[in-house]
């Protein structure tokens, strides 16, 4: 005898199910006047949650648009997650209620259908294609996030065309604000001085080597694995007449072979190198700084220093081989590479803040970012962000700024008795 499929989604939820469920069978499950609905749309999605159970499996099924979300715009699902995340509990089934789940919805569907194409190779595939963070596999998985469309990332990113943590001077400042002011805060802490030279490594779209050069006067050359980002950067520089002082290059931070730079910049590069790699990671970029220069990472943190893989949907449509650790462990190499950490901030909520901005630029630009990346990728960017978000306003994930110094032999580091920034 068959099973209906809301029947056998309620027996599993610990506390009722919190929004509306409808399915292709006809069955329904949750309150009927609820404003948010998920609907089932299609064996195949039924397909994809018994086959891979939890974020992944759910994933699989919106993007495909198999699993549709009714109440939230799909550019910006924040308050559907939030909702799901405070009262959608499953309990794990016994033995006998999940064989009487499987045969009740038909052994059919055990059997996975292909994942989305928006969906990288699981992590034990990766590792038969290259060692994880070698030069040529962290290409490819840069490539796989940030190659997806210069186009599509003005629309969500704005006219900053800055992918990582804006900060928010006020809470009604705009996000280009925020952008300008996030950059002129690594400029600052950093103690920018004309004529002196600038490292920015994984500079994305060339925002900070540009900032530094247009406001401080100083010679930047920036470093990214994406071709893409690297020729729209190349093109902003020429456009806004920086050419004498910026430079942007197609390279991995690991082949620049110039030293003694004044400072060196880190905004959002250190979640893709590995936790690994962070004491050759340190070692490189104090390697090239002259004695009193400074470094400032800036990135995404754990809100702990115990090791965890990034969850299954962040993996393989995301960030794939990305990695998150806590602050301590970053502070930890830092100092082990011989660097004095002088300086230690977290902007979580301004992340949170970010998130938001970016969502709404999603939504407003939703036909165009669909026309441009396709609807299932436009999807999974909404999920992301607005997931995302919720991690940042949990207190799950952090964004740590790091200030550190190259201090001489003899103990000098060149900062005033107190903080000028």
């Amino acid at each position: 005898m068959s099973m209906m499929i809301g029947d056998a989604v309620s027996s599993l939820l610990r506390d009722g199910m919190p929004v509306k469920f409808s399915a292709y069978d006809g069955s329904t499950a949750g309150p009927a006047d609820a404003g948010i609905e998920l609907e089932l749309v299609n064996q195949r999605g039924l397909s994809y949650l018994l086959t891979a159970p939890g974020d992944l499996g759910m994933a699989r099924a919106y993007v495909a648009g198999d699993l549709k979300i009714h109440g939230v715009h799909p550019g910006d699902p924040y308050d559907a997650m939030a909702l799901l995340q405070n009262h959608l509990r499953f309990r794990k089934p016994t033995a006998a209620e999940a064989l009487n789940l499987v045969r009740g919805l038909g052994l059919a569907n055990l059997k996975p259908p292909p994942p989305p194409p928006q969906e990288h190779l699981p992590r034990w595939r990766r590792a038969m294609e290259g060692l994880r963070h070698s030069m040529s596999r962290d290409a490819e998985v840069i490539a796989h996030h940030y190659d997806v469309s210069n186009r599509f990332y003005e629309l969500v990113l704005g006219p900053s065309m800055a992918y990582t943590c804006a900060v928010y001077p006020e809470q009604d400042a705009t996000l280009e604000e925020a952008q300008a002011e996030k950059f002129d805060l690594v400029c600052r802490k950093l103690d920018l001085q004309p004529g002196q030279r600038l490292l920015d490594v994984g500079c994305g779209w060339g925002g900070m080597v540009r900032h530094a050069a247009r406001h401080y006067g100083v010679k930047a050359l920036g470093v990214t694995l994406s071709r893409e980002q690297a020729q729209w950067a190349k093109e902003a520089i020429d456009r806004d007449g920086l050419g004498d002082l910026a430079e942007v290059r197609h390279s991995d931070y690991r082949d620049v072979l110039e030293g003694g730079f004044d400072a060196v910049s880190s905004i959002g590069l250190m979640e893709h190198i590995g936790v690994r790699n962070y004491p050759s990671y340190f070692s490189f970029l104090r390697s090239r700084l002259r004695p009193e220069g400074r470094l400032l990472n800036h990135c995404i943190t754990r809100a702990h220093n115990r090791r965890e893989e990034t969850g299954a949907f962040i993996d393989r449509y995301v960030f794939p081989d990305g990695e998150l650790i806590g602050s301590g462990t970053i502070i930890k190499e830092a100092q082990d590479a011989r660097l004095e950490v002088m300086h230690e901030e977290n902007l979580r909520i301004h992340y949170a803040m970010t998130l938001r901005d970016w969502c709404r630029n999603l939504v407003e630009n939703w036909d165009e970012c669909v026309a441009e990346v396709g609807e299932g990728t436009a999807r999974v960017w909404g999920v992301y962000m607005a997931g995302s978000r919720l991690g940042f306003e949990r207190n799950e994930i952090q964004l740590h700024q790091v200030l550190a110094v190259r201090t001489t032999d003899d103990g000098k580091d060149g900062f005033p008795l107190r903080p000028t920034w």
